[in-house]
């Protein structure tokens, strides 16, 4: 049997609704919930519109650096970037594949770079000039460790981030990271962020304090985007309460 055909009997088999266990930290403990399908593919969605709003399009390429365990978001990104019929390859988000990175890089000529972690930035430190690297990458989407580290690089990176069970995507208006409002309710308390499921969800989630420092903005962006946005007191000290 051929390829093809083996995935085309795939297709007619019974899948069922559950696509992920998604494990994340809350402040208190790991917490889990369900992710189907169709939770996914509609997050897959609202993704893809947040890439499309950074200008990628088809016949562009992309470098993804991403994890298994964050294969709930991963996965959202990577069908955006088929969506889109954008080129992608993929790159560990640990330090220990920041080569992968780097040749990638160098051979795919990204447009964009998305999830670019703080301990790639490390490893790629001492054999690469990463204001060189990513300057000349016309969309950088990082992850909030690394957005000081470019940003004083004069790198012009936005965020894009798990905030729990949720993502969270800067646009190019570069004021925190939307979060999807039909599918998640965001909010702060105590200088704090907190997340709960929104009615969409299978899988219930009451309010869920995250331990995660920072602010929540509403209201509409200058992007055009409602959703509401997170301000990471990781990605941006200011917000720390500390300083």
């Amino acid at each position: 049997m051929a390829r093809a055909d083996t995935l085309a009997r795939a297709k007619t088999l019974d899948r069922p609704e559950l696509a992920y266990l998604v494990r994340f930290r809350a402040a208190d403990g790991t917490t889990d919930m369900e992710l189907t399908w169709a939770e996914l593919a509609r997050d897959t969605v609202w993704v893809t519109e947040g890439l499309r709003g950074h200008g990628l399009a088809a016949g562009q390429r992309a470098l993804l650096n991403n994890s298994g365990f964050e294969g709930f978001w991963g996965h959202a990104v990577i069908g955006a970037l088929r969506e889109l019929k954008v080129t992608y390859g993929i790159a560990e988000a640990m330090g220990w594949d920041h080569r992968r990175t780097a040749v990638f890089h160098r051979e795919l000529n990204p447009h964009a770079v998305i999830g670019l972690s703080a301990e790639t930035l490390e490893g790629l430190a001492g054999a690469a000039d990463i204001a060189e690297m990513f300057r000349s990458t016309s969309v950088v989407l990082a992850r909030p460790a690394a957005l000081p580290v470019l940003r004083g690089l004069g790198v012009p990176a936005a965020l894009i981030t798990a905030v729990g069970p949720a993502l969270a995507l800067e646009c190019p208006e570069r004021h925190g990271g939307h979060v999807n409002a039909a599918e998640w309710r965001i909010g702060e308390r105590d200088g704090e962020l907190f997340v709960a499921a929104g009615d969409q969800r299978t899988s219930s989630l009451p309010e869920t304090p995250l331990g995660i420092a920072g602010r929540v903005v509403t209201g509409r962006c200058a992007c055009g985007g409602e959703d509401p946005r997170v301000l990471l007191a990781e990605a941006d000290p200011s917000l720390s309460p500390r300083s």
